[in-house]
């Protein structure tokens, strides 16, 4: 049958199309972090692009719905997009030191928040949650110490770290799909499994004779 092994070599070659961009994820990762510098100004130009495209997407969505009642409102966040991207495009080392600043912050905060929750709830994950409480914080500490040199590795060592562990999930979800399919191609009645053995037209003179033996 050629439609269920059309569909199984389909199927092979979508899941080969992921694990090979899974590695294109892990060496652009990889290389992010051996030039940290130029992945933290790739970050910021990328971020300064979707902001960009993204409020003139917003900006087109809100004249098209113009009449309504959130049509200024639309008007007022696509805006701040344009400006947003327009700013960051232009000044990639300034605005990477703001969100440098910003994420020291959220890391000094959410540590404090998990190290005092845990001391106070003293949950189940009591010591899991203290753990993560105390490297949030250390971690804000420390970006902010070093602060504004940090802006220039910190950005590029998150964001080629999460082009790194997307490229291994897709890599695994590309190899584990492929073995999958081959599995259930090779394992179905194609494949030639197991099943009740056939009875050739052959054994059947054997058979009647055995059954009448008076017959000459």
């Amino acid at each position: 049958m050629t439609g269920p092994a059309q569909e199984s070599r389909k199927l092979r070659r979508s899941f080969g199309w992921l694990a090979a961009l899974g590695v294109i994820l892990v060496i652009a990762g990889i290389v992010g972090l051996v030039y940290v510098g130029v992945a933290t100004l790739t970050s910021m130009l990328l971020f300064g692009w979707l902001l960009l495209v993204g409020g003139l997407v917003g900006l087109l969505h809100a004249v098209e719905s113009r009449g309504s009642s959130f049509f200024w409102l639309g008007v007022v966040v696509a805006a701040l997009n344009i400006a947003a991207g327009v700013v960051v495009i232009r000044h990639p080392e300034g605005s990477a030191e703001a969100l440098t600043m910003f994420a020291a912050l959220l890391f000094l905060t959410g540590g404090l928040f998990r190290l005092v929750g845990s001391l106070v709830v003293r949950g189940p994950q009591f010591g899991w949650t203290l753990l993560q409480g105390a490297f949030g914080l250390l971690l804000g500490v420390l970006v902010l110490v070093n602060w504004p040199e940090s802006s220039r590795y910190v950005l590029g060592t998150f964001f080629s770290l999460a082009l790194l562990f997307d490229g291994l999930g897709l890599i695994a979800i590309g190899v584990g799909g492929r073995r999958i399919v081959e599995m259930v191609t090779d394992g179905g009645p194609a494949g030639g499994g197991g099943g009740a053995p056939r009875t050739g037209a052959a054994d059947l003179p054997e058979r009647s004779s055995e059954e009448n033996p008076d017959r000459s």
